[in-house]
């Protein structure tokens, strides 16, 4: 007998004893009775049978809640990483490092007899003539002449004063040859740093604010005195340091004046402030480390691909950027 569930009955089957062969050899079949089988038994006519049930277990719910955590730390993971990527600092320029040459000299196969390509509007007139008066002047004169024609010049102004001269004699002008100057310098042709480079620090800064400007690029001031010394002034933002030097021989730095704008009065309420004297009249420097001046030279060149001997110009413009500062540049002109 074999056990089943308990809505079925179990059912048994007597087997047949054996029949006896008769004369043929073939025996008798047995039957089987209903006697000898028990039916399924079914439920009553007019009753249904018990519907499943059907709950959550423990199971259920712990298996429900870990796929939910995974599910909201993965979606903090997702978010965490939106925000770094939103607010991530910009990546620091690659400065490529330049070697410093001259840019002035010429070429080994140039002529000699080449002349500069002017190119003037004016028809070419053999006869032209400048008049020029030579005078003696004081050191201290050509200084206070320079300070004053700075402080008057504008941008516009200083690209007429590069590219022309005034004269009071006839108006002529000539084509040149637009060749190749005989030469075998050291430098490959072109302006020179100091005389290609304008630098822009912001009019609506605060002192403040030009100070950290100053401390940032490692810019040092110079103040020429009347006995020919300079005081170097440095570290504006917090406790300025000052030295002093008899005079500017074994200066190897970049080092730029100004041409045009407000800035200067700023400079002099620092040198003010660090106890140095300044006035209009003094010559304030300003020295550029070696750094930020392959900085400048990086960035020059990235803003155009032109090689330095071909730029006339380049300005620049000091930008906040981050916690920091960068040089942008702003415009360049060309030789050719």
């Amino acid at each position: 007998m074999t056990d089943v569930s308990p809505s079925l009955l179990a059912a048994h089957v007597t087997p047949p004893s054996p029949a006896p062969l008769n004369a043929s050899g073939i025996g008798n079949l047995a039957v089987i009775t209903p006697t000898h089988m028990t039916a399924i038994q079914e439920p009553p006519p007019g009753q249904l049978p018990p519907p499943p049930v059907m709950k959550v277990t423990s199971y259920d719910r712990v298996s429900s809640f870990m796929m939910a955590l995974v599910a909201a730390l993965v979606i903090s993971v997702l978010i965490v990483i939106a925000i770094w990527y939103v607010r991530r600092p910009p990546p620091q320029s690659e400065l490529v490092p330049l070697e410093m040459l001259q840019v002035s000299g010429g070429f080994e196969d140039g002529n000699p007899d080449d002349t500069w390509d002017l190119q003037s509007p004016d028809p070419e007139d053999p006869n032209a003539t400048v008049e020029e008066e030579a005078e003696e002047v004081s050191v201290e004169e050509v200084l206070e002449n320079v300070v004053d024609l700075s402080d008057q010049a504008t941008e516009q102004l200083e690209q007429v004063v590069a590219n022309s001269a005034a004269n009071s004699g006839k108006v002529g002008s000539a084509t040149g040859t637009g060749g190749r100057p005989l030469g075998n310098g050291p430098g490959a042709g072109g302006v020179s740093r100091e005389q290609r480079w304008f630098i822009r620090f912001g009019q609506d800064a605060s002192l403040d604010e030009y100070a950290r400007q100053l401390d940032f690029f490692g810019i040092e001031l110079g103040v020429l005195q009347p006995e020919g010394q300079i005081i170097y002034v440095s570290n504006f933002s917090s406790s300025p340091k000052k030295r002093t030097a008899d005079s500017g021989k074994g200066e190897n730095r970049l080092y730029m004046t100004w041409q045009s704008g407000e800035r200067r009065a700023s400079d002099e309420a620092l040198l003010k402030k660090a106890g140095v004297p300044a006035t209009r009249q003094s010559i304030i420097f300003h020295f550029y480390p070696l750094k930020t001046e392959q900085q400048l030279a990086s960035i020059e060149y990235n803003y155009r691909k032109r090689p330095a001997a071909e730029i006339r110009r380049t300005y620049f413009m000091a930008k906040k950027q981050g916690s920091g500062y960068i040089f942008d540049v702003t415009r360049q002109t060309y030789l050719r």
